[in-house]
């Protein structure tokens, strides 16, 4: 059966290289395109991608008049709620691949998600090494009391922190709060100098030229130290696989589920 996918942002750094993979899968076809740059021109033109006979749309509501079985998100923080829930109205299940969503905004997509009886998978980021990053990082949390967060980014990135590093942070929480010797609210200081806090983890974020994407936890014990890294070197090719993955397998789920490493293996 071939699964029917619109992509937003399919002109973009993940969206062209993914847009090329749809376009060479057996099982997938890609029915809907949105970029507001390149809104009415024809998606292969503008990729170089001749197989691709699209006419890229400016937004959700047009491009899901042509319907589709799977919406993908790769676009911008501000416009990833508005497109998961006008996806989710049009029957479609949504695969997140865009950061900015607080937990807030995915307890609402997940009652909207399970009104509709459809699946919405967002991870954080896509990559195998950044996945394992976060397994690891629970197993240490069990056994260590204390851990940071450092998220690295390219200087024009504009939420912060990254969906990886709020995705790492909302799951350590499930193993526990980390200690803190000086109570934040007894900080000597301005209190921004020790990060913002996600669930219980203090997040720094640092925006500079020279990054793609780097996700840093950092453990500590007394007198040792254990750090933890994820780095993205490619822009793109890292996020291809697992959103595949996330597009072939999300029918399959109903509500919000997060984190790559609830579908590896499944």
């Amino acid at each position: 059966m071939t699964i029917r996918v619109t992509l937003a942002g399919a002109t973009g750094k993940v969206g062209g290289p993914l847009s090329k993979a749809i376009a060479q899968s057996s099982d997938l076809e890609l029915v809907g395109a949105i970029a507001r740059a390149h809104a009415g021109r024809r998606l292969g033109d503008v990729l170089g991608i001749p197989k691709l006979d699209i006419s890229i749309r400016a937004n959700a509501t047009e491009a899901l008049a042509t319907p589709c079985d799977v919406f993908v998100d790769y676009t911008r923080a501000d416009a990833v709620k508005a497109h998961v829930l006008t996806a989710l109205e049009h029957g479609a299940h949504v695969v997140v691949g865009s950061s900015g969503l607080s937990d807030a905004d995915f307890a609402e997509i997940d009652v909207l998600a399970r009104e509709k009886q459809r699946g919405v998978f967002a991870a954080g980021n896509f990559a195998i090494t950044a996945v394992l990053l976060q397994r690891f990082a629970l197993l240490a949390a069990a056994e260590i009391p204390q851990w940071e967060i450092i998220d690295y980014s390219y200087e024009k990135k504009v939420d912060a922190p990254s969906g990886t590093a709020r995705e790492l942070a909302t799951r350590l929480d499930q193993v526990r709060a980390p200690v803190h010797h000086v109570p934040l609210s007894s900080v000597v200081g301005p209190r921004e100098a020790r990060g913002a806090t996600i669930g219980h983890t203090q997040v720094h974020s640092v925006r500079l030229p020279g990054y793609t994407l780097s996700v840093e936890i950092v453990f500590g014990l007394a007198g040792e130290r254990l750090s933890i890294r994820h780095d993205s070197i490619d822009p793109s090719a890292p996020y291809v696989g697992g959103t595949l993955l996330a597009v072939r397998r999300v029918s399959s789920l109903v509500g919000v589920v997060r984190g790559l490493d609830r579908l590896l293996g499944s």
